[in-house]
């Protein structure tokens, strides 16, 4: 079995690619079948999350390509900054992963968070979409641009 067990550089040329959920990303010990179906194990250092475009380096040599898979996320957009302002604030007191773009925002899929958001006066569009959460303030896992 391929074990990927560091990351590559950045913009290494790859010769697979893993397609993983977020919470899977989220993991440092992983069996995963990379999209060529080949099994693979994932060693990487505690509290490593992956995030797509990242390369990992097998114990072969070969690197591997990370993608974010498509999953079910809650989409909020407006160009109230107020609104989406508070949106974030009272999702992120709730320690909810959140992907902020300009004007974008979104979260995993949740009815309960979904009422809430609704509650502030937003409108949510559901939709299957790779997810890529904020890092957060104090991330650090791993040390490279994208």
């Amino acid at each position: 079995m391929t074990r990927l067990t560091e990351f590559a550089p950045p913009g290494a040329e790859h010769h697979d690619t893993l397609t993983l959920l977020y919470e899977a990303r989220q993991k440092s010990r992983l069996l995963v079948r990379l999209d060529s179906g080949a099994e693979a194990g994932v060693f990487l250092p505690r509290g490593t999350v992956l995030r797509d475009g990242d390369r990992l380096l097998a114990d072969d040599g070969r690197v591997v390509l990370v993608r974010a898979a498509a999953e079910p996320v809650s989409v909020v957009r407006t160009a109230d900054a107020l609104l989406f302002a508070r949106a974030c604030y009272h999702l992120g007191n709730r320690h909810v992963a959140l992907q902020i773009d300009s004007g974008e925002l979104r979260y995993l899929r949740d009815h309960v968070l979904d009422d809430m958001v609704r509650g502030l006066g937003l409108t949510i569009e559901h939709a299957l979409m790779p997810f890529e959460p904020e890092r957060g303030a104090y991330h650090g896992a791993h040390n490279h641009d994208h």
